[in-house]
């Protein structure tokens, strides 16, 4: 190429103040875009472009365009500048193309694209949205995205056609004074690519040529104590291993293959229909699983075999400490690194839907840890977290709580529950700890908390932002659901918003899980006192839209597996935790239990170690295998089982009182008119000659039972029978059966 020879060199380039030129020179300058790159000259001066680089420790540097080169001179601090040639264009002058050749002490010299000729990435209709908290695809606007452009220039050989790829950084940090992109691409030195602030927005934003996938990146913040600070990105998509805190550059390669999944799910409304979950924590459900291909190799076809409807995940999202399962997360938008990258979870999501799967997975909006390197105090100042003492952290879980009233801070969750649902093709969200989100008082004692602005402890900052987030799910996302993990009477969690209720699908029946276990750990000579524990849940089944869960918080921290929570000896607690199954999936409301207890393991969760597959070795434990499945593959195909859950008129008593006999029975009740009435026996013994009241008269059978020899049971069966006419607890019919020790029958009438 030709050096200019049409530009005097006594023309002068175009001025910037000494101070932000310094600024600049030590990249802490709030829009360097303003100083660096090219701009064109006026007046006299029209027709030309001066060009700007910061090249800490060059020895030359040198402006390439498709016309010739130009030497640059050392102006000040590092800072070169030229002043070449504009572009003539049908509109005017423009800056043209052009790159930079930077020669270093020692003869190395390195050729780049500027980052500083680049418009900015993120649009002003982005960052209004943002402001006004009404982003509902932030993540396409904020974080690290890899992006190309046309490039006139051509590639190394000039060839047409090039394009320039790299990274667009956007992030949002209104108090920080500079903010800085660092990585292995500037050796870690930030001077390199300081960014630009967007107006008031508190967006910053920069275009870095050449940063492709896999790059290791992080932000470098002067913050509003003015220190330099690194964070990792809060819309990061991928992090480093833990311990490393690094945030990664993504660029999704997988095709989706599950077309008829998502179009089903469009058109479906999942809480009308059958719900049996397996929860799961990926890292421990089996050892010498490593990542997340692995496990879909495996716990595809085991889930798809077991019959569950879906499986749900203990959060998926970037967490530093793996003791806290998930719970205490950094990188909202990021999938757990421990078992993969992105693709390697949506391969997983996907298998589950092309085996007719859904797939659920924790949220945790919450709180966030306090860690340094992530959101905590991120620009300096509270600005995730609620800046008031009272209100801005969990005294149970050293963890900082959300600023839910802050217009960006709810946009980032908001948005967080919309990328799960759409990016990931999630099918449902389950909520953690609503109850701490709805009170203020939440394990505070008096004097440690604030009233709201009625005087009262509702946190009506985070109910409004729940209401948000569900509304905003549902409506972008048909056919999902999103579930709350509440324990209190908090009144209309399942209520649609627009009649004043917090708008979930669905809530844990946290009360039902608590009084059935309290039951079931008393010894059957003793249940006849606790008669109540067992069924109270029907005096409230109807207030909410529940899920019955017997989760992983239940068979942990020397709480004793399911099988250890039932007394007696072994053959005793395997038909414990068999009739409880089958309690559990006849009950209205929809059905959810953690790994390794529908094997009846011996011992209780540890997350750092597997579910006991050994156990399988033993009949007994492949009994309980057995009937999960078969219960599992029945649930599904009666629908007088699910298809009235949250309707009265699903649901009879037959006989509730008979704590006598640890026994009861009811009727459950499809919507086109299905019967099965179910009874369960929680005593030791079996009752022969035992009246079951029934709906209607004819002939009867035993379609599933707890006691069958292939499940471990004594295998007492009941056969085909006729109901007797005459009033028995108030219906015309009966029928003497007998009912199995620790056992569960389930009846359909022939008709």
């Amino acid at each position: 190429m030709a050096t200019y020879t049409n530009i005097n060199e006594d023309i002068a380039p175009v001025p910037v103040n000494q101070s932000d030129l310094s600024a600049v020179s030590n990249a802490t300058f709030y829009n360097p875009h303003e100083v660096l790159g090219g701009h064109l000259g006026s007046g006299d001066h029209a027709g030309t472009v001066t060009i700007r680089v910061l090249r800490p420790l060059a020895k030359s540097v040198t402006i390439y365009t498709q016309k010739g080169t130009a030497e640059a001179r050392h102006e000040f601090n590092g800072v070169f500048v030229a002043v070449i040639a504009a572009e003539k264009t049908a509109d005017g002058w423009a800056v043209p193309d052009y790159r930079v050749c930077t020669t270093y002490e020692g003869g190395k010299s390195v050729m780049e694209d500027d980052p500083y000729r680049y418009l900015p990435s993120i649009g002003d209709m982005d960052a209004y949205l943002f402001g006004e908290g009404r982003h509902e695809r932030l993540w396409e606007a904020l974080g690290a995205r890899v992006r190309r452009y046309d490039d006139p220039m051509g590639g190394a050989d000039g060839a047409p056609g090039h394009q320039v790829v790299g990274t667009s950084f956007t992030v949002w940090a209104p108090n920080a004074h500079a903010v800085r992109v660092v990585g292995n691409f500037n050796s870690w030195d930030g001077r390199r690519h300081a960014m630009r602030e967007l107006g008031s927005s508190g967006i910053w934003e920069i275009f870095i040529p050449g940063v492709k996938a896999g790059e290791v990146y992080k932000y470098e913040l002067l913050n509003a104590n003015h220190e330099w600070k690194m964070k990792a990105d809060p819309m990061e998509r991928s992090h480093e291993i833990p311990p490393a805190t690094g945030s990664i550059v993504v660029e999704s390669d997988h095709e989706w293959n599950d077309e008829a999944w998502m179009d089903h799910r469009r058109h479906t409304d999942p809480h009308a229909g059958p719900v049996s979950i397996y929860e799961v924590h990926a890292g421990s459900w089996k050892k010498g699983i490593g990542n997340y291909r692995e496990l879909a190799d495996e716990l595809v076809d085991y889930v798809a075999k077991e019959g569950f409807t879906h499986v749900e995940f203990m959060p998926l999202t970037e967490h530093p400490f793996s003791g806290s399962w998930g719970y205490q997360v950094t990188g909202y938008y990021a999938v757990d690194s421990r078992l993969g990258n992105p693709d390697d979870f949506k391969y997983l999501v996907d298998k589950f839907h092309r085996a007719g799967i859904g797939v659920i997975m924790d949220w945790v909006p919450a709180h966030f840890p306090k860690d340094d390197f992530a959101l905590g105090r991120f620009d300096g100042t509270p600005l995730y977290e609620d800046p008031d003492p009272l209100r801005g952290e969990h005294p149970d879980w050293g963890t900082y709580v959300f600023n839910f009233g802050r217009r960006e801070v709810r946009n980032f969750l908001v948005a967080n529950a919309c990328f799960w649902l759409d990016e990931y093709h999630i099918d449902a969200l389950r909520v953690d700890a609503v109850s701490s989100m709805l009170y203020l008082d939440y394990s505070r004692k008096p004097g440690q908390w604030r009233p709201n602005i009625y005087g009262g402890r509702e946190n009506l900052e985070a109910i409004d932002f729940l209401k948000e987030a569900n509304a905003t799910a549902y409506k972008n996302n048909p056919g999902v659901m999103m579930i709350a993990e509440e324990s209190t009477a908090y009144p209309g969690i399942t209520a649609p918003t627009d009649a004043g209720g917090l708008g979930f699908g669905l809530k844990w029946n946290m009360g039902w899980m608590h009084d059935t276990l309290q039951y079931l750990h008393e010894t059957p000579i003793n249940r006849k006192w606790h008669h109540n524990e067992i069924t109270f849940s029907m005096a409230y089944a109807y207030s909410e839209h529940y899920v019955l869960p017997i989760s992983h918080d239940e068979v942990v921290y020397g709480k004793g597996s399911l099988f250890g929570k039932m007394p007696g000896d072994d053959w005793q607690r395997y038909a414990g935790v068999r009739a409880l199954f089958a309690y559990q999936w006849a009950h209205p409301g929809k059905n959810l239990t953690f790994m390794g207890n529908e094997i009846a393991q011996y011992g209780e969760w540890n997350h750092d170690g597997s579910v006991d597959w050994d156990a399988l070795n033993w009949p007994d434990h492949r009994g309980v295998q057995k009937l999960v499945a078969d219960l599992n593959e029945f649930y599904k195909d009666t629908p007088a089982i699910w298809s009235q859950d949250f309707d009265p008129a699903g649901f009879q008593w037959l006989t509730s009182d008979d704590a006598d006999h640890n026994t009861l029975s009811f009727l459950r009740i499809g919507s086109k008119g299905e019967q099965l009435v179910v009874v369960v026996n929680f005593s030791g013994e079996a009752w022969q000659d035992y009246q079951v009241p029934l709906p209607q008269g004819g002939n009867w059978t035993e379609v599933l039972t707890t006691d069958d020899k292939k499940y471990g049971g004594s295998d007492i069966h009941n056969g085909t029978f006729a109901a007797v006419k005459g009033e028995y607890h108030s219906r015309d019919w009966s029928a003497k059966l007998t009912i199995p020790a620790l056992g569960a029958v389930f009846l359909k009438p022939e008709n």
